[in-house]
């Protein structure tokens, strides 16, 4: 049973920031190539922001979208542009053989979507009537953190960017400048991991402080892992993965997926977590309701919320990528079982702690 490597096995890598800065196209073993800018927390009326790219559909529940599929899963390209506003093309589905060209500085999917890197610099651009785009990314700061898989089956990293650009909604262009997140991934083809459970939330507080939330679960609704990082420019990541616990309190009534899957979408939430048995972190959230399908087999919006953290308050905008494919029982527990749910914690082989 292979088992995550250490820090000391990653640093072995030599995976540096201009290595990772370095696009990785479908090569090999590696089927699998997923790449994301996140924006947070842009003014009215977007909120946020995201371009996600994803080549090829992994054998996971979390990551498979069917109705996305026109030739097979492994030839499926996808890209997510969406915002807080109502768009309906959001989500473009491509054949990666026929319709797209992958170099190692160069992501073009017909004409509509195009991701290029020079040195630190990325440039993102989307053609559509609806929503529009035209963006450069500076990655000024070190990766935050980078991982691999033992066997090499897969690697991963993210790094804080600042952005500028314009967006044109509805035939009117929006200059904008701010700062979010710039991920990459590969992975091999593979096999099925039952990973049921997942949601991503960014909470931009100002340039230099920024908290990412994540939690993953499995099917029988484990909890695989369940953190909050905090950044602060220029200083060491807070990480923290003990005692945390993220609850969602209301849902909205019950969507059919595009893949035919029930799922409930997060309405109000919380995040808590504990020291010495008081509670340093406590994050609650309310979404504006402005879900989008299309985040591999789940949705992606935005929320308001209220944070206390270390006798400090703050207010704003998130952003929230939740992707629910659990047995409805299991979303339809009650808050016992919730509870019950946070001790102990499962720990499986294929995920990074």
């Amino acid at each position: 049973m292979p088992m995550l490597m250490s820090n000391n096995q990653l640093k072995q890598l030599n995976l540096n920031k201009s290595d990772a800065l370095t696009f990785y196209p479908p090569k090999g073993i590696f089927k699998i190539v997923y790449q994301a800018l996140i924006l947070p927390n842009l003014p009215e009326p977007f909120h946020y922001l995201n371009f996600i790219s994803l080549i090829g559909q992994p054998r996971i529940p979390i990551c498979y979208n069917a109705s996305a599929i026109t030739t097979t899963a492994i030839d499926t390209a996808t890209v997510l542009v969406s915002s807080s506003v109502a768009t309906v093309g959001h989500l473009k589905s491509y054949s990666a053989k026929e319709q797209c060209q992958f170099e190692i500085d160069r992501y073009q999917f017909l004409d509509i979507d195009d991701i290029q890197v020079q040195s630190t610099n990325y440039y993102f651009k989307r053609v559509d009537d609806e929503l529009s785009c035209q963006l450069r990314v500076n990655t000024h700061s070190e990766i935050e953190n980078h991982s691999a898989l033992q066997w090499g089956v897969a690697d991963y990293w993210y790094a804080k960017c600042q952005c500028e650009g314009e967006i044109t909604y509805k035939k009117q262009k929006y200059e904008i400048q701010t700062q979010g997140v710039l991920k990459h991934a590969r992975a091999v083809y593979l096999p099925f991991i039952a990973f049921h459970f997942f949601t991503y939330q960014i909470v931009q507080i100002r340039s230099d402080l920024q908290i990412i939330l994540s939690e993953l679960r499995n099917q029988w609704n484990n909890i695989i892992f369940s953190r909050i990082e905090i950044q602060y420019d220029q200083q060491q990541i807070i990480l923290y993965d003990d005692q945390v616990i993220f609850d969602v309190t209301r849902v909205y009534p019950k969507v059919q997926t595009p893949n035919g899957r029930e799922m409930y979408l997060a309405r109000e939430f919380i995040w808590q977590c504990q020291e010495n048995d008081q509670v340093t972190f406590h994050l609650k959230a309310q979404s504006r309701g402005d879900y989008k399908f299309g985040l591999a087999a789940g949705y992606v919006g935005s929320f308001n919320y209220q944070l206390r953290w270390k006798e400090e308050t703050y207010e704003g905008s998130g952003y929230c990528e939740y992707i629910d494919c659990r047995p409805l029982h299991w979303q339809e527990k009650s808050k016992t079982e919730q509870i019950l749910d946070q001790i102990p914690h499962f720990q499986p082989y294929l995920c990074k702690k």
